[in-house]
Formats: C-alpha cells, sequence, structure tokens
C-alpha cells in the first residue's frame, strides 16, 4: 500500500491463502511442525494450510475439538476447567494448545475457541469473542484476546487470518 500518514509503511493485508502460505515457507524453513486444534473455527485453519502444495513437510494433524467432551478427551482439558471458565475462555484454550503439544510430535500448536454467532454471546463474551493459543516446547504459551466484528463467516475468517499470522510469529522464538 505504501506510507501512512508519519511515515510508517502499510501493507495490504493478507489473503487467507498467502497467510497459509507464508506460515508454512517460514515453519519449513526453521523444520516446526504444526498442529492446530479448532473450534469456532471448524477446521479452517487447518484447511487453509493443507490447501498448499507440499504443506504435509509443516502440517502434522488437526482436530475439531467442538463439544466440551471432545475438548476433554482429545486434549486432556480438565472438565473443572471448563466449569469454572467455560469453553470460551483464556484458561481454556490455553489447555487446549498445551494439551495439543502433548499430544502430538510438533514443535508449535495452535488452538482456538470462541463464539462465532450470530448467536450463543452475552454481556460478558459478545459475539465475535475468539481466544487463540500457540504452545512451544520449553517456551511460555501466548494466549490472545480478540473480539472480531461482523457476521460468522467473517468472525471465522478474521479468527483465521490472526491465528496463522500468531503461528507465524512463534516459529523463529527459541
Amino acid at each position: 500500500m505504501g506510507p501512512a500518514p508519519g511515515g510508517v509503511t502499510v501493507s495490504a493485508p493478507r489473503t487467507l491463502e498467502e497467510q497459509a502460505r507464508a506460515v508454512l515457507e517460514r515453519c519449513r524453513g526453521a523444520g516446526v511442525r504444526v498442529a492446530v486444534a479448532e473450534a469456532c473455527t471448524g477446521g479452517l485453519i487447518a484447511a487453509s494450510l493443507t490447501a498448499v502444495p507440499g504443506s504435509s513437510a509443516v502440517m502434522e494433524r488437526g482436530l475439531v475439538p467442538y463439544s466440551n467432551e471432545a475438548k476433554v478427551e482429545l486434549l486432556g482439558v480438565p472438565g473443572a476447567l471448563l466449569q469454572a471458565h467455560g469453553a470460551v475462555s483464556a484458561e481454556v484454550v490455553q489447555a487446549m494448545a498445551e494439551g495439543l503439544l502433548a499430544r502430538a510430535p510438533v514443535e508449535l500448536a495452535l488452538a482456538e475457541t470462541g463464539i462465532a454467532g450470530p448467536g450463543g454471546g452475552s454481556a460478558q463474551k459478545p459475539v465475535g469473542l475468539v481466544f487463540l493459543a500457540v504452545a512451544r516446547r520449553g517456551n511460555p504459551t501466548v494466549v490472545e484476546r480478540h473480539v472480531f466484528p461482523g457476521d460468522r463467516e467473517a468472525v471465522r475468517q478474521s479468527a483465521c487470518l490472526r491465528a496463522l499470522a500468531l503461528l507465524q510469529g512463534q516459529v523463529d522464538q527459541p
């Protein structure tokens, strides 16, 4: 795009395909393998990564633990944690990422959970609320909270783009 006011260069937002390619290139170059656990995006992150030829060098597995039972059974999220904080929370997304990392032969595990809408929101947890987490062996888990605007598809797309960017940012961490 070019310089914005104040001389800061602003780049055009990436498409899902561009962001997925960038993540895969960075991971491939660093020899990093990835696993993802997606709730509100329902597999969109894994689909965007695996749509790129050669992604099998990076993408190890993807799970869609949509129900609370799946989060407990597949990722080891404690039921008490779900009861105390709800499925859409920083605590649960962190447990999802760390549980996936413990169960997969990868260096990075990404997890997300949220409320894509149009229903299901509340004053405390509005539609568009998404929590993202990336766990990396030997490092603290990074957790982010976002409230994305728009309809269900816009929330899911925004969550996917931000998740891929977060993942890409964690590749170079020691």
